[in-house]
């Protein structure tokens, strides 16, 4: 089988950058509420996946485990201040870090995609984690990886205009 969600992820950034390269800067970093993440924040925080997450799957190719290093999502957020970042530069970054990680995913083998491993620490840094102890394998990361993204997508498409 191959990995079908690596598509997704390509097809998802592409249409979704298209269609977010037309909210305005203004737009993008409105807060819905106090303490809450604006769009520029959002997807601050998903180039932040990225980032790590690049680092996990090209790791776990050479790893007998699924253990990680994680990170604090809002200090990264704050500390970058995505806030203040300009609009266009960050959906330009969001989307060809995730083309990158889709071909990522579609380099790895098989064989180490699906790969179980019991020893991870995906009970704390999946977003949908698998309980430790349970055996885990670096596709279902991945594709857990993309369903985080897309959860994002739909918060970021709740709170800015893209049907222009």
């Amino acid at each position: 089988m191959s990995a079908d969600y690596a598509g997704d992820l390509a097809a998802t950034v592409r249409d979704v950058a298209k269609r977010l390269r037309t909210v305005t800067d203004g737009e993008a970093a409105r807060r819905p509420a106090p303490g809450q993440w604006c769009a520029k924040e959002i997807i601050g925080h998903l180039i932040d996946s990225a980032s790590n997450n690049h680092q996990r799957f090209v790791r776990a190719r050479w790893q007998e485990d699924l253990v990680f290093v994680g990170y604090d999502g809002d200090a990264w957020v704050e500390a970058q201040a995505y806030g203040a970042a300009p609009w266009r530069e960050l959906v330009d970054l969001w989307q060809e870090y995730n083309l990158h990680l889709a071909r990522v995913m579609r380099a790895t083998p098989e064989a180490v995609r699906q790969r179980s491993h019991t020893r991870h620490n995906l009970d704390q840094l999946a977003w949908k984690p698998i309980p430790s102890g349970e055996p885990a394998t670096l596709d279902y990361f991945m594709r857990d990886y993309v369903d985080h993204l897309h959860h994002h997508v739909r918060q970021i498409e709740a709170l800015v205009p893209t049907g222009r």
